[in-house]
């Protein structure tokens, strides 16, 4: 009720933890508050912060549009409702390196268990798309290097993306991640894959854990789980996913009562007010109120 019950640093020591086993850990991706409650209802692991959401959100393309402050906002809200560790896309650091170390403390004031940088130019487009261009290899280093020194607490997961894959070619990719990790990365975001034998081979060549992004009409197919497992994959993110979703509901039901004039057959796919009212914990709010606005001091008069 009112928040999350774990406070930030158990979050991050919590991924931490998770990090060093074995399992695959699934993080979908929350387009508000509400929805990264569902997630953790459901089960998972953590919740991602997609930076091509919240662009989308704003009605805007994700083309580097989105400001550090508009980011830190939404990772905020969506951090103080969920008691799971979240993962927040930071695009190229929302400017030079020193303005990348802000982004790491204004994330880490914001709740979050980490973040990954990206080494596109800015600016930056969705990594599966055509046209990407990265920066120099010296650029990029200097990136996580200033992510890493910012950070004040050590757990704060520092993830570092590199899109050389569909610029110059997969041991290009390899290359440059292994000089990520050099410069201090907790992590490698190896973004558009073409296989799993890729996956398995990057997996293979880091001694970090890497982070797979199976993201709907990208370059990758749709790996299972299991099969990302297998592959040597610790992190999913599925960023888009329940934004696709939900919007391509809200399209069909908005044409369909534009054509007939009801929605009275959407109603068995609606989310029930009982349902609602659950998930934002109203009972827990009524308890609450009661215990504080509800009291007496009769028989404790002095």
């Amino acid at each position: 009720m009112l928040n999350s019950s774990t406070t930030p640093s158990a979050k991050r020591t919590a991924l931490r933890e998770a990090l060093r086993g074995s399992e695959l850990l699934r993080f979908p991706g929350a387009f508000n508050p509400l929805s990264a409650k569902l997630v953790q209802r459901h089960g998972f692991e953590g919740v991602y912060v997609s930076g091509a959401v919240l662009s989308a959100d704003l009605g805007l393309p994700d083309i580097g549009l989105t400001t550090l402050t508009e980011v830190a906002a939404r990772s905020a809200q969506i951090a103080r409702v969920t008691d799971l560790p979240v993962l927040v896309d930071a695009d190229t650091g929302f400017g030079e390196p020193l303005n990348l170390a802000r982004t790491v403390q204004t994330l880490e004031d914001a709740g979050v268990a980490g973040l990954h940088v990206e080494d596109q130019v800015n600016p930056k487009r969705c990594g599966h798309l055509e046209g990407k261009s990265v920066v120099d290899e010296a650029t990029a280093v200097r990136r996580v290097k200033a992510a890493v020194d910012a950070r004040r607490d050590p757990d704060f997961l520092v993830v570092a993306r590199t899109d050389v894959r569909g610029v110059e070619g997969f041991d290009a990719a390899v290359r440059r991640a292994k000089a990520l990790v050099d410069a201090g990365a907790d992590a490698v975001f190896a973004e558009a894959m073409a296989d799993l034998a890729e996956f398995e081979a990057i997996c293979s060549a880091l001694d970090v854990p890497v982070l797979a992004n199976m993201t709907e009409f990208g370059r990758s197919d749709l790996f299972t789980h299991d099969q990302l497992r297998d592959a040597g994959v610790r992190i999913v993110i599925h960023p888009v996913s329940l934004l696709r979703l939900a919007m391509g509901a809200a399209d069909r039901a908005l044409a369909e009562l534009s054509g007939t004039g009801t929605l009275a057959a959407q109603v068995p796919r609606m989310q029930t007010r009982a349902e609602l009212y659950d998930l934002v914990d109203y009972a827990g709010y009524g308890d609450f109120d009661s215990g504080v606005f509800d009291f007496s001091l009769e028989g404790n008069r002095s």
